[in-house]
């Protein structure tokens, strides 16, 4: 009876050996699954979201992420629920383990539509060109002329005498009252008035 008793012992030691092996090799299989490899199949761009380096990726359109993509928000992708939450913004999927997490652009997106943004400041930036380029009228480079020239010489501004355009500066001739040649600004496209000068002889002056 003791060896059978001495056998039956054995045979629970070595089970029990054998269950600790199998609760160790569990905790490196847990982890492995919690990283993700993020696929192909996703689109992924980049070397790290949102700095180089970190575990998300951005991701582009794909029949996967079709779905997830927004104009309003950049689609992300990270292997684990840490780096998932480390980024903000809201898991909106999660696909093979990836997880997809949808960040708000916020001030980027805000810039779309404002001189800041990628798409807004083509059409506001073309705007503010166009009131600085102006090149007749009282609120163009002729008018801030007149009113230079006026401040300078303390004489009336009686008229423009013309205007000649080049790519580096527009020169505007004014006529001032009581003077025998026109004087002149050099203007730039950024709507300031450089040098001012009196196109004649000095000495008639």
């Amino acid at each position: 009876m003791s060896y059978k008793l001495v056998l039956a012992g054995a045979s629970a030691l070595a089970l029990a050996a054998c269950g600790g092996a199998d609760a160790d090799t569990s905790e490196p299989d847990v982890a492995v699954e919690d990283i993700a490899i993020i696929p192909e199949s996703l689109a992924p761009f980049g070397d790290g979201y949102p700095n180089s380096g970190d575990p998300c990726l951005r991701l582009g359109e794909s029949a996967a992420t079709s779905n997830y993509l927004d104009d309003s928000a950049t689609l992300v992708g990270c292997p684990s629920e840490a780096a998932a939450e480390a980024v903000g913004g809201n898991i909106v999927g999660n696909i093979d383990g990836v997880r997809l997490v949808s960040v708000p652009m916020g001030d980027a997106n805000i810039g779309m539509t404002s001189p800041i943004g990628e798409n807004g400041p083509v059409e506001t930036t073309a705007a503010a060109q166009a009131k600085e380029v102006a090149v007749r009228g009282e609120n163009g480079l002729e008018g801030k002329c007149a009113t230079r020239v006026a401040r300078e010489t303390g004489a009336r501004v009686i008229g423009t005498n013309r205007i000649e355009e080049s790519e580096a500066a527009i020169a505007i001739f004014v006529n001032v009252e009581g003077a025998q040649a026109p004087w002149r600004c050099l203007g730039y496209r950024d709507g300031t008035i450089g040098e001012v000068m009196y196109s004649g002889s000095e000495g008639a002056l």
